[in-house]
């Protein structure tokens, strides 16, 4: 895969890692990320990298306190969840556990058109995978939300 330009993104993440040199090599294997290129210190603290997972382009670091980049690890947590479009949620989950994530959710079908399951990678985020089934509109979403939230099945 040739890397995109990562002027093309509007929007890109950054994350911070307690163990960015560990990290990349976790998302390498995990979901198939290919390096773009870091910027190391003498100690091999990394201050930037820049990984490509599809088309997009993640962007990490390892803690910087003084700067306020601290990890999911130093602030008990954290909210952030990253959604990844793959071919196989089923496969992708696997791949994902065989590299060292922890299963946050199984995959299933989603009353959202996707076949999806949630991994927990060893640095504190949460990664939803994700194949599209069906196209739902949003009004079928709601209509569907509704009734699962009602307690009825839900296709």
């Amino acid at each position: 895969m040739t890397a995109k330009s990562t002027t093309e993104q509007t929007l890109r993440a950054h994350m911070t890692v307690h163990d960015a040199t560990a990290a990349i090599a976790f998302y390498a294997k995990a979901f198939g990320a290919t390096e773009l290129f870091r910027l190391t210190e003498p100690s091999g603290k990394v201050g930037h990298a820049e990984i490509q997972i599809g088309d997009s382009v993640l962007m990490l670091n390892d803690e910087y306190p003084d700067f306020g980049a601290r990890s999911p690890a130093a602030t008990g947590g954290s909210p952030v969840a990253f959604h990844i479009a793959v071919a196989d949620a089923d496969k992708a989950v696997a791949r994902a556990i065989a590299a060292g994530a922890t299963v946050i959710r199984p995959v299933q079908d989603q009353f959202y058109g996707d076949r999806s399951g949630m991994v927990a990678c060893p640095f504190g985020y949460r990664w939803f995978l994700a194949a599209k089934k069906e196209e739902v509109s949003p009004a079928e979403m709601q209509n569907r939300w509704s009734k699962m939230l009602a307690g009825g099945k839900v296709k």
